[in-house]
């Protein structure tokens, strides 16, 4: 997983969920009934199969991403959004959007403080919480990281 710039929270679209399935709809509806002009038919189901790819990589790729940010408030519970941002790479406002997917999932909990920025009576309710064997995620990919001793991703090979 590569993270591009505000990638959490401008990767999904529903208006790209809904040109896909208009020119998904307009491929399969050129097939029939088969004519010289059909082959026409290919290309638009073609675009239309990649915008719905592209979607389903985003969804797939925001639950990585928020296992990097919930993994990071773990390891740094006085962390503040720029700490963070700095330790993983992923850009303010796109953590700015994890925390609160976090909160509305019950994943999170805590307030940030006013002045300091600083997370406060952060708590992570128990089914979530690891146990003895903490598990890091990798920044780059978001794959879990279990011996203390790595120093690099097992995945994808970039530096913890």
């Amino acid at each position: 997983m590569k993270y591009e710039k505000n990638q959490y929270s401008e990767g999904f679209s529903i208006c790209a969920l809904i040109i896909a399935g208009a020119f998904l709809y307009w491929g399969i509806t050129s097939f029939i009934p088969w004519d010289r002009w059909s082959w026409w038919g290919f290309i638009s189901s073609g675009i239309g199969i990649a915008i719905l790819l592209s979607q389903i990589f985003a969804i797939t790729n925001r639950s990585k991403l928020r296992n990097v940010v919930l993994a990071e408030f773990q390891v740094n519970p006085e962390a503040t959004i720029d700490n963070v941002s700095k330790s993983t790479g992923i850009t303010p406002k796109d953590i700015q959007a994890i925390v609160l997917d976090l909160k509305a999932r019950g994943e999170l909990r805590g307030k940030f403080n006013t002045t300091t920025g600083q997370i406060k009576h952060l708590s992570i309710p128990e089914k979530e919480v690891l146990t003895e064997e903490r598990a890091k995620y990798c920044s780059n990919c978001g794959t879990p990281i279990k011996k203390d001793a790595a120093q690099f991703c097992a995945y994808c090979g970039a530096q913890i």
